[in-house]
């Protein structure tokens, strides 16, 4: 069997650029998947797995967000270049680039799932589905859930976490490990971490410009720009099937995922019963066989409603209000 062909290259963006890597051929004929990586500040690193889809001919499109890993990194930018708007524009750049507009499916993770969410609003004519994979619709639901996750931390854990927040000492030793009893619980479950995922977390500690002016120093101390923000008022108006996708032991917990659920009128919800917030990197043969098959669903009816879809997609601002075809309701 033929090797998979793989191509790397950046998308001139403003003055900045844009790396990706495309696994597969975007000639194929088959709807390319878009990978969007959390953060905001991570890397692609994490999510490499997601290739793997490409060995049966749909070509996988990954990419660093401006910022971080291969793309123009901006370490003396402040919180108020590193914007929501940016990162859309970015993802808007990037699809014109490699001539996908017209024929795509995104797959965002976490902060990536938020975003993707943001763009699929809109309605791009080009869009064919759309996957949230351990996302929470708000980030205010984000922080409270956090809260209810710290306190059932072991009491010495949640003190030293309290005593450096307070102290603003988030960068010593102690405070890391005490971070790791969080994380082990609800972002990674693999021991030892994977070398994806332990490769995205280094990078990110090697340049934290973004993650730490729009989240914060970890996941659940989240002190940055996008603290209060939401797209919880623009999911209702998604028209794609959608996947949501979260680990039972995620930090994005049920709570802050049922948004989703209850907005979007064409979805459904699978909850990865022994992973947190990596299902891909935890119970990757499990998460492969949802994925696939909701991608195969999307071949096979064109982007029409997947059965067990909600009610009737509203209109935006201006529009008809007659039902979309294919739409329920």
């Amino acid at each position: 069997m033929p090797a998979t062909p793989i191509v790397k290259g950046t998308a001139p963006f403003g003055d900045h650029k844009t790396w990706y890597r495309v696994t597969g051929d975007l000639e194929s004929g088959r709807t390319p998947v878009v990978v969007l990586h959390g953060g905001p500040g991570s890397t692609h690193d994490y999510l490499l797995s997601l290739a793997s889809l490409a060995e049966a001919g749909r070509p996988v499109v990954h990419y660093d967000q401006l910022g971080n890993g291969g793309s123009t990194r901006l370490p003396d930018r402040g919180t108020d270049f590193w914007t929501v708007r940016l990162f859309r524009e970015e993802l808007d750049n990037l699809l014109r680039h490699l001539g996908v507009a017209d024929d795509y499916v995104l797959f965002g993770q976490s902060w990536g799932g938020m975003l993707a969410a943001d763009h699929a609003a809109d309605r791009p004519a080009g869009l064919r589905g759309l996957v949230i994979a351990n996302s929470p619709a708000s980030m205010p639901l984000w922080l409270r859930e956090m809260k209810v996750l710290r306190e059932r931390l072991p009491p010495e854990v949640q003190e030293t976490l309290l005593r450096h927040e307070a102290a603003g000492t988030t960068d010593t030793a102690e405070y890391f490990a005490a971070m790791r009893v969080f994380y082990d619980r609800h972002v990674c479950r693999v021991q030892p971490w994977p070398r994806d995922y332990l490769a995205t977390f280094m990078e990110i500690n090697d340049d934290p410009t973004v993650y730490h002016a729009m989240n914060g120093p970890n996941e659940f101390h989240v002190i940055g720009s996008l603290k209060d923000w939401s797209v919880e008022d623009r999911i209702p108006y998604i028209d794609v099937p959608t996947l949501l996708i979260s680990g039972r032991h995620d930090e994005a917990t049920p709570a802050t995922v049922q948004p989703f659920y209850d907005l979007i009128p064409d979805v459904r919800w699978e909850i990865l019963e022994e992973s947190s917030h990596v299902p891909h990197l935890e119970e990757p043969e499990r998460f492969t066989s949802v994925l696939t098959a909701f991608l195969a669903e999307l071949d096979g009816t064109g982007g029409t409603a997947i059965p067990g879809a909600a009610a009737a997609i509203p209109s935006l601002p201006g529009e008809s209000t007659e039902p979309k075809e294919g739409a329920r309701g």
